[in-house]
């Protein structure tokens, strides 16, 4: 019969933190409509709100790609210090 490794309850640390604010953050923007339901300031002619929107768009990219490379470290700390564990 094959060994299963044990699975503990999940843990919650700073890095998981992090990931799950920058996670979090785009909808927390996005969703909160009357801090950006407005005109002013213009930028190059384009109200206010359509700008905002499309600056979510690459900042939701850049905290995916932040939270996904920690996720991968935290991964990668987690595997090691489970087989420095074993050894």
């Amino acid at each position: 019969m094959p060994e299963t490794p044990e699975v503990g309850p999940p843990v919650v640390t700073p890095l998981r933190v992090v990931i799950g604010i920058c996670l979090v953050a785009p909808f927390v923007a996005m969703l909160w409509v009357g801090s950006y339901a407005k005109t002013d300031p213009t930028f190059i002619g384009i109200p206010f709100f359509y700008w905002y929107q499309m600056l979510w768009v690459l900042i939701s990219t850049a905290l995916t790609m932040i939270a996904y490379k920690l996720w991968q470290h935290d991964q990668r700390s987690r595997r090691d210090a489970q087989g420095g564990a074993a050894k």
